[in-house]
């Protein structure tokens, strides 16, 4: 991709970009995980070095205060790696404050990340026999049908204090009848979600990922929020970039309920970090997330270890909306069973991604699985930049991944969009 130029910085005056300080030598804030051969993996060093370039030109935006980074391909891990610092280089942190390197097991809040995990937990759930996905809510939360939410599903909603919380998404009234237009829920929906698995399971939805996925295959991390013995281990959020203004500062605090800055805020709070926010607070590494999409690239197994069918999987790539603006988000998607899904074009997963399956997270995360590329990747970051000169190159790590993993067989998936079907 073409080259994106730096905005200077001018000595002495405050950076209106609110940038962290950069190292002259990236090696000194570099940290390696586990990788495997890229040749295993079918890909060349060569490649994956452009990967990590990618990587590395992103960090040097310098809204990244730390970038985390792991691809896998046909199961090998070929990059694990980690970029810059969890705390303590932030804007506006102190020039003497303690400054805390980021390594490939540093965990990451990943925001709506969170709505993959959730819509998991829910399909896990539909494949045991618990819930149907084409249940109305009010089945499970008979208040919910308040104020002509009756005919609302488990499959319409894609995205503390639980009485308070259920209280007002059952007074709440919806402005227009279910799928009529195509429009995020940043936080709403994953309550819904979370209540519906309490109600049918007995127990909460962060006991039921952690007994019937995370568990059983060795998670650490990816579960919402985390022990409050854990707290200083996850990477401190940071507001970055150019400050919004109106009217898109005005579309975020609608969006989201609370201006972007005290948004920001709120997620390095404890109580935050501890609850149980099924869209917003999943606490992860890049690897975790990863190893996550790997088990539904793989058909719902991993290691022996089967969490769902993969008939299951595919019915929750099944298009729900098509490639069309979304009416919170400003950019066009297309929606699975709660994942954002790829396309040929216009896509988050870069281009020619029909099969492409995930969810970004706030601002600039993404993990997804490609399964006719037999990837399965996260980036983390803990800058929250909206806009800013550098955004592509986001975007440019993202098809840098998917440029250098060549297509596998069709024989080889186990997943694949239906619409599209199986590729020969």
């Amino acid at each position: 991709m073409p080259r994106i130029p730096t905005f200077p910085r001018v000595p002495g005056l405050p950076d209106p970009l609110r940038r962290v300080a950069i190292p002259e030598v990236l090696e000194s804030v570099t940290a390696f995980g586990p990788e495997d051969g890229p040749e295993a993996a079918g890909m060349s060093r060569r490649g994956v070095a452009r990967i990590w370039k990618a990587a590395k030109l992103l960090y040097r935006s310098g809204v990244h205060p730390a970038v985390q980074v792991c691809v896998r391909r046909n199961g090998a891990v070929v990059l694990n790696r980690a970029i810059g610092h969890a705390r303590g280089n932030g804007p506006r942190d102190p020039a003497d404050a303690d400054k805390v390197p980021v390594t490939p097991e540093t965990p990451f809040v990943i925001y709506s990340g969170s709505k993959a995990i959730t819509a998991f937990v829910i399909h896990l759930l539909h494949d045991r026999g618990v819930i149907d996905i084409a249940d109305r809510v009010c089945k499970y939360i008979p208040g919910y049908a308040r104020n002509g939410k009756d005919e609302i599903t488990i499959a319409h909603d894609r995205a503390l204090d639980r009485d308070f919380m259920l209280e007002t998404l059952c007074d709440a009234k919806p402005l227009l009848r279910p799928g009529r237009y195509l429009a995020y829920h940043a936080v709403s929906g994953g309550f819904i979600l979370g209540e519906v698995v309490h109600r049918a399971t007995g127990m909460d939805i962060r006991t039921v990922l952690a007994r019937e996925i995370l568990d059983p295959l060795g998670f650490r991390w990816t579960n919402y929020g985390v022990l409050s013995k854990d707290l200083d281990a996850v990477a401190v959020n940071y507001v970055t970039g150019p400050p919004t203004a109106p009217p898109l500062s005005q579309l975020i605090t609608r969006a989201l309920g609370v201006g972007f800055d005290d948004l920001v805020a709120a997620s390095n709070d404890p109580r935050f970090l501890t609850a149980v926010i099924p869209a917003a607070n999943v606490v992860t590494t890049a690897e975790e997330w990863s190893r996550f999409f790997e088990i539904f690239r793989r058909g719902g197994e991993l290691g022996g270890v089967r969490v769902m069918a993969a008939e299951t999987v595919r019915q929750a790539l099944t298009e729900q909306s098509r490639l069309e603006i979304d009416l919170s988000l400003g950019f066009p998607t297309r929606f699975g069973y709660g994942l954002m899904l790829g396309a040929h074009l216009l896509s988050l997963f870069g281009r020619d991604t029909q099969h492409a399956f995930g969810h970004l997270g706030f601002t600039n995360m993404l993990g997804w699985a490609d399964p006719e590329r037999g990837l399965a990747c996260a980036v983390t970051t803990n800058g929250n930049p909206v806009l800013y000169p550098e955004l592509p190159r986001f975007y440019g790590l993202i098809q840098t991944i998917t440029s250098e993993a060549p297509k596998v067989p069709g024989a080889e998936m186990q997943v694949w969009d239906p619409l599209a079907g199986r590729p020969s």
